[in-house]
Protein backbone atom coordinates (compact mmCIF):
# COMPACT_ATOMS: atom_id res chain seq x y z
CA UNK A 1 0.00 0.00 0.00
CA UNK A 2 1.46 3.62 -0.64
CA UNK A 3 1.53 6.49 2.10
CA UNK A 4 -0.64 9.12 1.37
CA UNK A 5 1.04 12.35 1.39
CA UNK A 6 -1.42 14.71 3.34
CA UNK A 7 -0.95 18.62 2.95
CA UNK A 8 -0.66 20.02 6.90
CA UNK A 9 -0.64 23.94 8.03
CA UNK A 10 0.05 25.10 11.28
CA UNK A 11 -2.21 26.49 13.81
CA UNK A 12 -1.61 27.98 17.30
CA UNK A 13 -2.44 26.08 20.29
CA UNK A 14 -1.87 25.97 23.92
CA UNK A 15 -0.11 23.00 25.57
CA UNK A 16 3.31 21.67 27.32
CA UNK A 17 6.05 20.09 26.03
CA UNK A 18 6.94 18.48 29.67
CA UNK A 19 5.13 17.49 32.43
CA UNK A 20 7.03 20.02 34.91
CA UNK A 21 6.29 22.85 32.82
CA UNK A 22 3.13 25.75 32.67
CA UNK A 23 1.32 25.41 29.41
CA UNK A 24 1.79 27.83 27.12
CA UNK A 25 1.73 28.82 23.38
CA UNK A 26 2.84 26.29 20.80
CA UNK A 27 2.57 25.48 17.11
CA UNK A 28 1.09 22.59 16.06
CA UNK A 29 0.45 20.61 12.58
CA UNK A 30 -3.37 20.33 11.27
CA UNK A 31 -4.15 18.50 8.63
CA UNK A 32 -6.37 19.93 5.97
CA UNK A 33 -9.79 18.95 5.12
CA UNK A 34 -9.62 16.20 3.17
CA UNK A 35 -12.94 14.50 1.33
CA UNK A 36 -14.91 13.50 4.69
CA UNK A 37 -13.73 15.88 6.67
CA UNK A 38 -14.74 19.06 9.10
CA UNK A 39 -13.05 21.69 9.80
CA UNK A 40 -13.90 23.97 12.53
CA UNK A 41 -12.68 27.04 13.92
CA UNK A 42 -12.95 26.29 17.46
CA UNK A 43 -14.59 28.92 19.70
CA UNK A 44 -14.97 27.17 22.92
CA UNK A 45 -13.65 24.12 25.11
CA UNK A 46 -14.35 23.08 27.87
CA UNK A 47 -11.03 22.41 30.61
CA UNK A 48 -11.57 18.41 32.41
CA UNK A 49 -9.45 16.87 34.81
CA UNK A 50 -8.19 14.48 32.04
CA UNK A 51 -6.77 17.47 30.63
CA UNK A 52 -4.58 18.33 33.69
CA UNK A 53 -3.82 15.01 34.24
CA UNK A 54 -2.42 14.25 30.67
CA UNK A 55 -0.49 17.82 30.69
CA UNK A 56 1.11 16.61 33.91
CA UNK A 57 1.53 13.03 33.18
CA UNK A 58 -0.08 11.99 36.12
CA UNK A 59 -1.25 8.73 34.30
CA UNK A 60 1.92 7.74 32.55
CA UNK A 61 1.06 7.43 29.60
CA UNK A 62 1.59 11.48 28.15
CA UNK A 63 3.73 12.16 24.52
CA UNK A 64 4.87 15.39 24.85
CA UNK A 65 4.02 18.04 23.39
CA UNK A 66 0.38 17.99 24.78
CA UNK A 67 -2.45 20.24 23.37
CA UNK A 68 -5.18 18.65 26.01
CA UNK A 69 -8.61 20.04 25.26
CA UNK A 70 -11.77 17.58 24.38
CA UNK A 71 -14.89 19.23 25.08
CA UNK A 72 -14.50 21.32 21.56
CA UNK A 73 -17.20 23.64 20.26
CA UNK A 74 -16.74 25.71 17.26
CA UNK A 75 -17.93 27.04 13.63
CA UNK A 76 -17.54 25.75 10.19
CA UNK A 77 -14.97 26.64 7.98
CA UNK A 78 -14.73 24.08 5.26
CA UNK A 79 -15.89 20.86 4.55
CA UNK A 80 -15.08 17.79 1.89
CA UNK A 81 -16.43 16.77 -1.00
CA UNK A 82 -18.12 13.94 0.58
CA UNK A 83 -19.85 15.27 3.62
CA UNK A 84 -22.94 15.63 3.10
CA UNK A 85 -24.12 16.61 7.39
CA UNK A 86 -22.40 19.85 8.00
CA UNK A 87 -21.96 22.87 5.55
CA UNK A 88 -19.38 26.11 6.44
CA UNK A 89 -21.11 28.37 8.93
CA UNK A 90 -22.91 25.20 10.67
CA UNK A 91 -21.89 25.11 14.47
CA UNK A 92 -20.40 21.80 15.80
CA UNK A 93 -19.11 19.89 18.24
CA UNK A 94 -16.37 17.54 19.02
CA UNK A 95 -16.12 15.38 21.98
CA UNK A 96 -13.43 12.93 23.39
CA UNK A 97 -12.73 10.33 19.98
CA UNK A 98 -12.26 11.53 16.49
CA UNK A 99 -11.41 8.27 14.86
CA UNK A 100 -11.43 4.14 14.98
CA UNK A 101 -11.36 1.39 12.89
CA UNK A 102 -14.77 1.34 11.73
CA UNK A 103 -14.72 -1.79 10.60
CA UNK A 104 -15.07 -4.03 13.54
CA UNK A 105 -18.37 -5.36 15.13
CA UNK A 106 -18.42 -2.26 17.91
CA UNK A 107 -17.96 0.10 14.85
CA UNK A 108 -20.41 -1.67 12.77
CA UNK A 109 -23.04 -1.17 15.53
CA UNK A 110 -22.09 2.31 16.64
CA UNK A 111 -20.04 1.62 19.74
CA UNK A 112 -16.77 2.80 18.53
CA UNK A 113 -15.37 3.25 22.02
CA UNK A 114 -15.02 -0.25 22.27
CA UNK A 115 -13.21 -0.39 18.76
CA UNK A 116 -11.25 -3.34 18.65
CA UNK A 117 -8.31 -2.26 17.18
CA UNK A 118 -8.99 1.40 19.65
CA UNK A 119 -10.69 4.53 19.34
CA UNK A 120 -8.68 7.51 18.38
CA UNK A 121 -8.50 9.85 21.55
CA UNK A 122 -8.70 13.58 20.54
CA UNK A 123 -5.66 14.35 22.07
CA UNK A 124 -2.22 11.95 22.88
CA UNK A 125 -3.29 9.07 20.51
CA UNK A 126 -1.94 8.11 17.37
CA UNK A 127 -3.00 9.97 14.16
CA UNK A 128 -2.70 7.61 11.48
CA UNK A 129 -3.56 10.25 8.71
CA UNK A 130 -0.77 12.35 9.86
CA UNK A 131 1.45 9.14 11.01
CA UNK A 132 1.67 11.76 14.40
CA UNK A 133 0.17 12.36 17.58
CA UNK A 134 -3.39 13.78 18.01
CA UNK A 135 -3.50 17.24 19.39
CA UNK A 136 -6.72 18.57 21.61
CA UNK A 137 -8.81 21.72 21.30
CA UNK A 138 -6.80 23.93 23.32
CA UNK A 139 -6.09 25.34 19.92
CA UNK A 140 -7.18 27.69 16.74
CA UNK A 141 -9.08 25.21 14.81
CA UNK A 142 -9.16 21.24 14.54
CA UNK A 143 -9.85 18.67 11.26
CA UNK A 144 -12.10 16.13 12.07
CA UNK A 145 -14.00 13.36 10.28
CA UNK A 146 -17.16 13.90 9.83
CA UNK A 147 -18.45 10.95 11.67
CA UNK A 148 -16.94 12.30 14.69
CA UNK A 149 -18.51 15.72 14.43
CA UNK A 150 -21.80 16.58 15.94
CA UNK A 151 -24.54 19.41 15.06
CA UNK A 152 -24.79 21.91 17.35
CA UNK A 153 -27.86 23.97 18.05
CA UNK A 154 -27.75 28.11 16.88
CA UNK A 155 -29.88 28.13 20.07
CA UNK A 156 -27.38 27.35 22.55
CA UNK A 157 -25.22 28.95 24.55
CA UNK A 158 -21.78 27.96 22.95
CA UNK A 159 -20.05 28.26 26.44
CA UNK A 160 -22.37 26.18 27.94
CA UNK A 161 -22.85 23.71 25.24
CA UNK A 162 -18.31 22.54 26.10
CA UNK A 163 -18.17 20.77 28.82
CA UNK A 164 -21.27 18.48 28.27
CA UNK A 165 -19.14 16.88 25.69
CA UNK A 166 -17.46 15.13 28.83
CA UNK A 167 -18.94 15.93 32.43
CA UNK A 168 -22.24 16.05 31.13
CA UNK A 169 -22.29 13.20 28.90
CA UNK A 170 -20.57 11.18 31.73
CA UNK A 171 -23.25 12.27 34.35
CA UNK A 172 -26.59 11.45 31.54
Amino acid sequence: MQEQQVSTSNVKAYGTDAADRPLGGLTIPRRLTGAHDVGIEILYCGVCHSDLRQARNEWGNSIYPVVPGHEIVGRVTSVGNHVNKFKKGDLAAVGCMVDSCRVCEYCQEGLEQYCVKGCVQTYNDHDSILNTRTFGGYSESIVVDESFVLRVSENLDLAAVAPLLCAGITTY
